[in-house]
């Protein structure tokens, strides 16, 4: 499965453009993960555990999005957008959308 953040495909050809594909993942944080992040984010660097999470999250979205691009018959997702934003209690929420196409 061919996935792009561009609306186009070079050296591809688009032949039947199939909807919205999406995925999304809502990843929980835990209070040690918590803690220690909080120390870091004192005396400055980067929270490698959040890092992970978002990481994670990210690669579930884009691998909901494809299987639901693939469920509607395509071989690519052209124009995918990641969204990333915190909901309550330190959740991680991480949506991935795109435009499911068949290409030759």
């Amino acid at each position: 499965m061919l996935i792009t953040t561009t609306n186009t495909l070079q050296g591809k050809e688009i032949v039947e453009y199939l909807g919205v594909a999406s995925g999304q993942a809502i990843m929980g944080a835990n209070v040690v993960r918590d803690f220690l992040a909080g120390i870091t984010d004192v005396i400055g660097g980067r929270s490698g555990a959040y890092e992970s999470k978002l990481n994670d999250a990210k690669e579930i979205a884009l691998r909901e999005m494809a299987q639901e691009a693939r469920a509607m018959g395509g071989n690519a997702v052209i124009g995918v957008d990641l969204d990333f934003e915190t909901i309550r209690d330190g959740m991680i929420m991480c949506i991935a959308t795109g435009t499911a196409v068949r290409i030759k």
